[in-house]
């Protein structure tokens, strides 16, 4: 059985999806990044073996993300491709009348505009946090709910309350004040998911045309109190679909766009990478005023690629694997 694997990297989340030649979706997961993306890498890849078909091979991988330029050389991926792409792949493949695409992360946001199935128009937030779920996440710490019962409590509003929502600090100190006013956590709840949806519309969909059916994708769309209130400001005159899969669309799209690689045969590491040993570090190059932040990458000691030459100096060869310089002078370089 011909597989296709998936991987999207983000700062808060890293999705894996396995598929076959139908594109279906036949194992997933869905992990917590905290801040070591290797280790989640691999974390995900032992989950992805567990449900391995026996009679399965592995024939094409892709890799998304903000982070998808390390995870394509830790697992090996056939192709490497941004998350509008991924996002809009996977959409249309399960929706395939799409036009408008919502998604929103935790620690960005997008708006994909699809034209005849293709990408016409996109805009992203990655600035501000308001718009996205680590906001969320921390004004729910901040008053003692789970994130799960978040959306739940929207519902139980018995009116709306206007909270700040252009920027965290505003939109906290708001929230603090309509505490001590005495509103009640559900309409504090739902002032929050309303406002959430004010800033992703004026940051991102003022003047386009947002037309139907809308895809809303990404981890937040789980949130009832946001599918609501995206509802709400439409007033019910937008039909906005949530894919059972909003979770993984990124990892189910990059996983689609891998079965169309040009190599003979995949460059799949395997599974024995969930065992290697893998180290990162960065220095300054000081040689011209670019001063370039370079970052090593090394699997059992070897080192297997760099990021953050802007000059030339430092760029490896990928399709080799070979460095244009040699490992004694990077560690050189690297300890000054």
């Amino acid at each position: 059985m011909n597989l296709y694997l998936g991987v999207d990297v983000g700062s808060v989340t890293t999705k894996y999806a396995l598929v076959n030649e139908e594109k279906k979706v036949l194992s997933s997961c869905y992990l917590k990044t905290s801040g070591d993306p290797i280790t989640a890498l691999k974390e995900g890849l032992t989950l992805i073996k567990r449900h391995f078909p026996s009679d399965g091979e592995i024939r094409g991988v892709g890799t998304t993300g903000s982070a998808r330029h390390l995870a394509g050389v830790v697992v090996g991926a056939d192709v490497v491709k941004n998350e509008i792409t991924a996002h809009a792949v996977a959409a249309i493949t399960l929706i395939p009348e799409v036009r408008t695409i919502f998604e929103i992360g935790g620690q960005d946001s997008k708006l994909i505009i699809i034209r005849n199935r293709v990408v016409e128009d996109f805009a992203m937030n990655t600035i501000c946090a308001a718009g996205t779920g680590s906001f969320l996440e921390h004004q729910a710490d901040r008053l003692r709910i789970p994130i799960e019962e978040f959306g739940k409590l929207a519902f139980e509003a018995r009116q709306s309350v206007r909270i700040a929502g252009r920027c965290t600090v505003f939109a906290e100190s708001d929230m603090i004040h309509k505490q001590q006013l005495g509103f009640g956590k559900p309409e504090i709840i739902k002032g929050l998911c309303e406002a959430l949806v004010r800033n992703f519309i004026n940051n991102l969909a003022t003047g386009k045309n947002i037309e139907v059916p809308i895809v809303f994708q990404g981890g937040v769309a789980a949130n009832q109190g946001i599918v609501r209130a995206f509802k709400d400001f439409f007033q019910g005159k937008k039909t906005i679909i949530v894919p059972e899969e909003h979770g993984i669309m990124g990892a189910w799209g990059v996983a689609i766009l891998s079965m169309g690689h040009e190599r003979e045969s995949t460059v799949f590491q395997g599974f024995d990478v969930i065992h290697k040993n893998f180290e990162n570090r960065s220095f300054t190059c000081e040689d011209c005023p670019n001063n370039c932040e370079i970052v090593i990458l090394k699997e059992e000691e070897k080192i297997k690629a760099l990021w953050g030459s802007r000059c030339g100096k430092w760029v490896p060869d990928l399709v080799e694997r070979k460095l244009v310089e040699t490992e004694d002078v990077l560690l050189e370089y690297s300890e000054k």
